[in-house]
């Protein structure tokens, strides 16, 4: 695994930054749009591995066919794309970023792709999202033409960001627009390039966990969804398991670097199932079987899109008290919120929402609403509004 920050990883983004600089890079006469827009949607992870960017990009795409236009995604694949629609890029590898590791394609082969798809389908608009990750959307904004959009989701420092900030504040001004998912992800951005960025949070599809047959559970149960490392917290709820009921039951899906370790430590206690990771169709099944999901993060999260899962699913919230899940559930109206690392405090408030059916409605139905507000068809629509306003822009 390499880190973003790493010397050989700055020194490969640099040759290409270089090569705009020196005059490479251009805009093109785009083609007014109609009422059908053509929109290509990078993401520089890659698509089999399950993640918060990958999947927003996915539902803002069929959100988009859904009213009426043409999307096409483009991103990296560890094997067949997931869905139609898909423009895969080649194979990624673990990249140490954010305190976690994600899937990045930023080999020469992957631009040469990226490069290749995007003159040959001459989008009406590029809409990269985390445009100056190294990988398809650096690439694209380095050497493609425009227009393009961005979208930035990361919220905490980068090194990569402070290895490359005059020539990266430079390349961002080809971004016609630059959108932030939350007030974390929007400082993280300002702080290191400057600029303005409207704030379009992310979205989720309702109709996916409204809809699905509750998985089958056995008495109150808590679910986790998230990977297993230490700033999603998990070692915090299991430690919060051992004050709760012993009627009470917890799923956790997903894996990491510490599931070994964790599953070691809890070994025996057969109120816990270990899942591994789940399709999405078991995800949404067990989200509404779920009589609360909790998301017990101790830092680095720039939006919650699980807590929107959840509310779409017609569950109640436990969450850490982070500005990024504060984005999406107010404390004590669509979730009960805690101070990040307090197992007691955690389990304080699993046992008053398992307990108290009046105060798991209230969240419950607050979470539904919270849920249509930040649907994904809504996104779409207001994407759609900074398309039209990007394509408008004069030739660069």
């Amino acid at each position: 695994m390499v880190s973003v920050s790493s010397p050989e990883l700055v020194g490969h983004c640099s040759s290409w930054i270089a090569s705009y600089l020196s005059g490479a890079g251009g805009r093109s006469g785009c083609r007014q749009y109609g009422e059908s827009v053509r929109v290509g949607i990078v993401c520089p992870y890659s698509l089999s591995v399950p993640g918060g960017v990958q999947s927003q990009v996915l539902a803002q795409a069929r959100a988009l066919r859904a009213l009426g236009h043409e999307a096409r995604v483009l991103a990296p694949c560890d094997g067949p794309p997931p869905e139609p629609g898909i423009t895969a890029l080649g194979r990624s590898i673990p990249v140490a970023s954010n305190g976690s590791r994600a899937p990045l394609a930023p080999d020469p082969a992957c631009g040469r792709r990226t490069l290749a798809a995007l003159a040959q389908e001459a989008f009406d608009v590029v809409h990269l999202h985390e445009p100056l990750c190294p990988g398809p959307t650096l690439v694209a904004l380095v050497l493609a033409r425009g227009p393009f959009v961005g979208t930035f989701h990361r919220a905490g420092a980068s090194g990569f960001y402070r290895g490359l900030r005059p020539a990266l504040r430079r390349l961002s001004r080809r971004l016609g627009a630059r959108c932030a998912v939350s007030e974390d992800a929007r400082r993280t951005a300002t702080a290191a390039i400057g600029g303005h960025y409207e704030l379009v949070f992310n979205g989720i599809e309702v109709a996916p966990f409204a809809k699905a047959t509750p998985w089958p559970a056995d008495g109150p149960t808590v679910m986790f969804l998230g990977r297993h490392e230490s700033r999603k917290g998990l070692g915090v709820l299991l430690a919060a398991m051992a004050e709760l009921p012993a009627d009470v039951r917890l799923w956790v899906a997903g894996r990491g670097p510490e599931t070994a370790e964790l599953m070691g430590a809890t070994a025996g206690d057969d109120r816990i199932s270990w899942l591994g990771q789940v399709g999405d169709a078991e995800r949404a099944a067990r989200l509404r079987a779920a009589d609360v999901l909790c998301a017990p993060s101790l830092r680095g999260e720039s939006f919650g899109v699980v807590l929107l899962e959840a509310m779409a699913a017609s569950t109640a919230i436990v969450a850490s008290d982070l500005p990024g899940y504060r984005n999406v559930a107010r404390g004590g109206r669509e979730a009960l919120l805690v101070p990040p690392g307090d197992a007691g405090a955690l389990a304080g408030a699993l046992a008053r929402v398992l307990g108290d059916a009046g105060l798991a409605s209230r969240l419950v139905a607050a979470g539904e609403a919270r849920a249509q507000e930040l649907s994904s068809e809504r996104l779409a629509e207001r994407y759609l509004a900074v398309y039209e306003r990007v394509q408008a822009l004069p030739s660069a």
